[in-house]
Formats: C-alpha cells, structure tokens, sequence
C-alpha cells in the first residue's frame, strides 16, 4: 500500500477535528501535540480498514442470491458499524494509554461522524472542476 497526498490531508484535518474535540470536550484528552497527530493517524488506519470492511460487506449484500447469505450480511454490516468505536476505544487505550482518552461510546461515535463528515468536505473541496483549466492534470505537466 502507498502513501497518497491525499492520505496526509486525511491526517491533518483528523488532527484538526480531535484538537477541537480536545478543545471543547473534557472527557477527549491528549497529553501532547505528538500523541495526538499519532492518535490521528491510528484513527486513519482504524477508518480505513473499516471502510474497507464496509465496502466488501455491502458488495457481498448486493451480490447475495439468497435471503439468509443477504440477512447474515446484513448483521454483519449492523455490527461492524458500533463494533469500529469499541475498536477505536481498545486500540487508543492499547496503544497510548492513560496520555491519550478520546471519552466513552458517544463522544467516540460524535468524534468518527465528525471526521468522516470533515474528511469528505475537504475531499469534495479539493476535486479537480471538470472543464477547469487550472484543475486539469494534463496542464501540469
């Protein structure tokens, strides 16, 4: 797998939303300003390959001939869903300990809606325009 550009803009804006979470929330904690960026960075991985899991299950739903493979999918999806914040919560405990604490399930849950909602507008606002003269690939090089 290979780092991206767009990878690095993923890290910065988590790191922007969980130095605001930080900010406005007491139960969200960082000790410092290197475990976070590392927080926000294990938040990439996590997000990552729960969006990866995502996808595949929802192929799986679609491509499913019968009800139950398309019911066991399904179940699979609801738990994958709830199950990525205890995750977050397990791998952040394991990794940084009592230096880091991103709150219980909901400030969990606010957090990752928060990033994901923060990741897709700064995505969208850095879309090349089709037709744009100044976005075009082609122009650059």
């Amino acid at each position: 797998m290979r780092l991206r550009p767009i990878d690095l803009v993923d890290v910065f804006v988590y790191l922007v939303v969980l130095g605001v979470f930080i900010q406005l929330f007491p139960a969200v904690i960082s000790e410092t300003f290197l475990l976070a960026l590392l927080t926000a960075i294990l938040l990439k991985v996590v997000l990552e390959v729960v969006l990866w899991l995502k996808k595949r299950v929802i192929a799986r739903i679609r491509a499913s001939s019968t009800a139950l493979t398309r019911t066991v999918n399904i179940v699979a999806l609801v738990l994958i869903l709830p199950g990525s914040k205890f995750v977050v919560l397990l791998l952040v405990d394991l990794v940084f300990g009592d230096e880091v604490r991103l709150g219980g399930f909901f400030a969990v849950t606010a957090l990752i809606i928060v990033l994901t909602l923060a990741r897709a507008g700064v995505r969208r606002l850095l879309a090349p325009v089709p037709g744009d003269p100044a976005s075009d690939q082609s122009s650059r090089r």
